[in-house]
C-alpha cells in the first residue's frame, strides 16, 4: 500500500508542476509549443484545461443505410468518389462519398474547394451532422469530419473521441496525445473541494473529471466530468464575489441615514407624477439598504423608460436629509448634464444644494464646485469621470451612485465610492440583464428591477419596422411628417467617419447628405463622441430646446438621453448592432405624450442577424430581449461587450448550465458565512484555488 504522505508529496508536485511552460510537458517540442501558444495555450496547467468542445460517438454509429434524416447522427464509411462541381461562376461544390456496404452518403462544402484535397480514395472516415435527403441521395452539408485511420495512429471505432480546438499545423490526434500524456503525468491533483460538498451534491473527484473530460468511457462519464468543472468554474468565481460584498457590506459599518425627513418629503411633493409599484419597491430596497449599519452595495437595473432617475432622486434626498454628501457618476457629459437639469429642479424644490462638473466646465465654476464640495456646502455632486479625479474631495461622502455602470471599470466605482468612509453604493443600468448573468458578473450586489413604464398603458409606444434600404423615401417621409407635427427625429449611424474597411453609413457624411439632397428645408445637425465637449454639449441643449429638426448621431446618444419631444428614429446599418444597444437606441424616442417610430435599415446575411432584427420587431421587453441576446449569441459575445472585470469561464456556460449556478452559488453563500476568509483548514486549499483562479472578483477583498 502506497505512504499516504508520498501521494499527498506528489499529489502537491503535480499542481505546483501546472504552471510550467507548456514546452516541459511530454512530446511537447519547441515547434509544437510554438503552435500550442496560438491556442492560448503557456503553461501545463493550460493544456490540461483545453477541454474538449464535442465528442464524436462512435461507440453509436448509423450505417448508411439506417440513419435516419433531420436529425443528427454520426457515420463511418469509407471514402469512394471525390468531385468538384461549378454549376455557376461563383460557386463551386465538393461532394464527397463515402460508402460502408449498406448505402452511400455525400458530404456536401459550398465555395470550399480546397476540401477536395482533404480525402483520399479508401480512407476510413467518420461523418457527424444533420442528415438531409436530396436527389436520391442522403447527405450532410459542412459535417464534422474525424479520419479514423492515420499515419499517427489507428482510431478504435467503438470508443469516444473527444474534439479539441485545434490549429494549422498541429493534427487532432497530435493534440490528444499530447494532451492525454499530460493528464497521465500531471491530472492527479489534490482536490480542493471538501468531500463532504462532492459527496452531497454527487461530484466525482477533480482527476476523475479531467481524465473522463478529454478521455470518457462514456458519454454519461464525458457529462459527469463536465458538471464537476462546471461546478468548480461557477463555485470560485461565486466565492470571489460573494468575499467581495462581505468585505464591503457585512464586515464594514456605514452611515445610518434618515430616509424620512424634510427634505425628502418636500422632493416627493416636488416630482410632478406619481411613481409606478416597481419604483416604489425599489425606492424601499434602496432606502432600508440607507438605513441600515451596514452600507449599501446594490445594482438598480432597469428598462429603458422605467425611471430610474426618481428613484436616485429619494436617495439623494436622503442623504441631504442626514447632513452629509451624494455623488452621482455618469459615463457622457449629455447624460451627466441631463440628470443635473432633470433632477436638478425637484432638488432646487426641497432646498438641497448641487452642482455638477464635467470636462466641458470652466476653470472658474470648477474651482468653485470643488472649493463647495469639499468644505461641506454642496450637498449633492453630479459629474462624469471627472468625479473621481484627485482634485475632487468632498468632506463627508456617504452616498455614491454610478450610472450605466459597465461602461466603468470595477476600479473606477470603487475610486468614486473611496472619496467616502465605507459609503453606500448603488449602481444603475438601463441594460437589462439576464438573471443568469447578472449572478454570474454581478453576485456581490443585491439587485432591484424596474421593467413597468411609468406611462403603464401596457401597449408598445414605440413601433418597431425593419425597412428595405431601397424604400428609404418611406422612412423619410414619416420623419418629415413628425416634423410637420411639431416633433424631432434621430438618425443614428454606426461610424463617425466614412472607412474604407467598413461598408457603413457615417454620421459626418450622412449629416451632410441629409441636409443636402433629403431635407433641404429642415434643421439639421451632427453629434458624434468625437465632438469638443463644449460642442456636445451646445448641440444636445439646441436638440433639446426644439432648435434642431433632425439630429444625426452616433451611439453616444445610446444612453439615458432624454428628449421627449423626439418621436422618430431611424437606424441606419441596424444589423451591425447588438440587440441590447438596438433596445438602448428605442428608448431615447416615445418619451413623452407622443408615441414612436423605431425604423431599421438592415441587410442582415445570416440567421444570426436576421434573428436578432426580428427579435427587436416583435418584443419591446428589454429583459426579454436580454434573454434571446444570450440564447442567439452566447455569453463570449455578451461578456466581450462588456470589457471590463470579465471572469473568464472556460468550460462553464451561462446559458445552458443556470441549474450548477445556482448550486455553486448556494455553496459559495454558506462557505463564505460560515469562513468569510476561507481560513479554516478544510477550506484554505479551496480560498488558494479561488483567488488564483478568479483574481478579479477577490479586488475589494484584498484591497480591504
Amino acid at each position: 500500500m502506497a505512504d499516504p504522505l508520498t501521494v499527498s508529496t506528489h499529489r502537491a508536485d503535480n499542481h505546483a508542476s501546472w504552471q510550467l511552460p507548456v514546452g516541459t510537458s511530454r512530446y511537447v517540442d519547441a515547434s509544437r509549443s510554438a503552435l500550442l501558444h496560438r491556442l492560448d495555450i503557456e503553461t501545463i496547467g493550460d493544456l490540461i484545461g483545453h477541454v474538449p468542445y464535442r465528442y464524436l460517438d462512435l461507440t453509436s454509429v448509423y450505417t448508411l443505410l439506417k440513419v435516419p434524416t433531420g436529425a443528427e447522427a454520426t457515420v463511418v464509411g469509407r471514402v469512394h468518389d471525390i468531385k468538384i462541381k461549378k454549376p455557376r461562376p461563383r460557386l463551386s461544390i465538393v461532394e464527397v462519398a463515402i460508402v460502408d456496404g449498406t448505402g452511400v452518403l455525400l458530404g456536401v462544402w459550398f465555395n470550399q474547394a480546397y476540401m477536395a484535397d482533404r480525402f483520399r480514395i479508401g480512407e476510413r472516415v467518420a461523418f457527424a451532422g444533420t442528415v438531409e435527403f436530396d436527389f436520391g441521395f442522403k447527405k450532410m452539408t459542412n459535417p464534422y469530419v474525424e479520419r479514423l485511420e492515420s499515419e499517427d495512429e489507428a482510431e478504435d471505432v467503438t470508443r469516444i473521441i473527444p474534439v479539441h480546438r485545434s490549429t494549422e499545423g498541429l493534427t487532432k490526434n497530435w493534440l490528444r496525445r499530447l494532451i492525454s500524456a499530460a493528464v497521465e503525468d500531471y491530472s492527479d491533483i489534490p482536490d480542493p473541494l471538501p468531500s463532504e460538498i462532492r459527496d452531497r451534491l454527487n461530484l466525482v473527484s477533480l482527476h476523475t473529471a479531467y481524465r473522463d473530460i478529454h478521455f470518457p468511457r462514456t458519454i454519461d462519464a464525458a457529462d459527469a466530468a463536465r458538471r464537476r468543472l462546471v461546478f468548480d468554474e461557477f463555485l470560485l468565481l461565486q466565492l470571489g464575489l460573494f468575499a467581495r460584498r462581505h468585505a464591503a457590506v457585512d464586515a464594514q459599518r456605514g452611515v445610518v441615514h434618515t430616509v424620512t425627513g424634510s427634505m425628502r418629503d418636500a422632493l416627493v411633493a416636488a416630482v410632478p407624477f406619481q411613481p409606478t409599484n416597481d419604483q416604489h419597491c425599489a425606492i424601499e430596497d434602496v432606502l432600508g439598504d440607507m438605513s441600515g449599519i451596514h452600507p449599501m452595495n446594490r445594482m438598480l437595473l432597469g428598462d429603458v423608460g422605467t425611471g430610474k432617475t426618481l428613484v436616485a432622486a429619494h436617495a439623494l434626498a436622503a442623504v441631504a436629509d442626514t447632513g452629509s454628501q451624494a455623488a452621482m457618476m455618469a459615463p457622457t457629459e449629455v447624460l451627466a448634464l441631463q440628470y443635473s437639469e432633470k433632477v436638478g429642479p425637484w432638488l432646487d424644490a426641497a432646498g438641497i444644494s448641487w452642482g455638477c462638473i464635467t470636462g466641458a466646465t470652466s476653470a472658474e465654476d470648477r474651482r468653485t464646485l470643488i472649493d463647495a464640495a469639499a468644505g461641506g456646502s454642496l450637498q449633492v455632486l453630479f459629474g462624469t469621470h471627472a468625479l473621481i479625479e484627485k482634485s475632487v474631495s468632498f468632506d463627508n461622502l456617504t452616498l455614491a451612485i454610478v450610472d450605466e455602470q459597465h461602461r466603468f471599470g470595477v476600479t473606477q466605482r470603487l475610486a468614486l465610492r473611496e472619496k467616502g468612509r465605507a459609503a453606500d453604493l448603488l449602481v444603475m443600468s438601463a441594460t437589462p440583464i439576464p438573471r443568469s448573468l447578472a449572478l454570474t458578473l454581478y453576485g456581490d450586489l443585491a439587485v432591484s428591477y424596474l421593467r413597468e413604464r411609468p406611462h403603464g398603458t401596457g401597449v408598445p409606444r414605440v413601433s418597431s419596422e425593419i425597412i428595405d434600404k431601397r424604400h428609404r423615401n418611406e422612412a423619410y417621409g414619416r420623419v418629415r411628417t413628425a416634423v410637420d407635427d411639431g416633433h424631432q427625429a434621430y438618425v443614428v449611424c454606426a461610424l463617425v467617419e466614412e472607412s474604407d474597411s467598413a461598408q457603413a453609413k457615417a454620421a459626418t457624411k450622412e449629416a451632410e447628405r441629409l441636409s443636402s439632397e433629403v431635407f433641404p428645408d429642415l434643421r439639421v445637425a451632427v453629434l458624434t463622441g468625437r465632438m469638443r465637449s463644449e460642442e456636445k454639449v451646445a448641440t444636445m441643449q439646441r436638440f433639446r430646446a426644439g432648435e434642431i429638426d433632425v439630429l444625426v448621431s452616433t451611439t453616444v446618444i445610446e444612453v439615458g438621453v432624454d428628449v421627449p419631444n423626439a418621436t422618430v428614429m431611424i437606424v441606419e446599418d441596424a444589423e451591425r448592432f447588438g440587440l441590447a444597444q438596438l433596445h438602448q437606441l428605442r428608448g431615447r424616442i416615445g418619451r413623452g405624450e407622443a408615441s414612436g417610430e423605431f425604423l431599421l435599415f438592415a441587410d442582415a446575411k445570416t440567421a444570426d442577424g436576421r434573428e436578432r432584427m426580428q427579435a427587436i420587431v416583435e418584443t419591446n421587453d428589454g429583459f426579454e430581449l436580454a434573454e434571446r441576446d444570450l440564447a442567439l449569441r452566447g455569453e463570449g459575445q455578451i461578456l466581450g461587450d462588456r470589457q471590463h472585470g470579465l471572469p473568464e469561464l472556460r468550460v462553464a456556460s451561462i446559458v445552458r448550465d443556470g441549474e450548477i449556478l445556482q448550486e455553486a452559488r448556494a455553496v459559495a453563500a454558506s462557505l463564505i458565512e460560515s469562513d468569510p476568509e476561507l481560513s479554516q483548514p478544510i477550506n484554505v486549499p479551496l480560498g488558494l484555488e479561488a483567488r488564483r483562479r478568479f483574481a478579479a472578483a477577490w479586488e475589494w477583498v484584498s484591497s480591504g
